[in-house]
């Protein structure tokens, strides 16, 4: 489980130093001088790219970690509520001996 997560980091941190390459090369090459064409599609280019960026670095720094564990408490609270009332449910319909 460990050896997951160490490459699911590892995986981000490339893909986040691509992603940052590629808009430092970029940039300075797009056209952003007006309201033509071109401008708007470097201005979407760039926040399509930082909205990129910002998934990475929000994955990295684990900000959902604690979100995820207290989703995995409360399923696994709702799976033994759902196991105690089948039990209670089969001891109604079963005859007794």
């Amino acid at each position: 489980m460990k050896e997951r997560k160490e490459v699911k980091v590892t995986k981000n941190i490339v893909f986040l130093g691509l992603a940052l390459g590629m808009l430092v090369y970029a940039v300075p090459r797009l056209d952003i001088g007006g309201w033509d064409l071109p401008a708007v599609a470097g201005i979407a280019w760039i926040c399509f790219a930082l909205l990129i960026i910002a998934a990475h670095l929000h994955e990295i720094l684990g900000v959902d970690e604690e979100m995820r564990r207290e989703m995995r408490k409360i399923k696994h609270m709702k799976r033994w509520q759902l196991e105690q009332w089948l039990s209670k449910r089969r001891s109604l319909v079963e005859p007794k001996k």
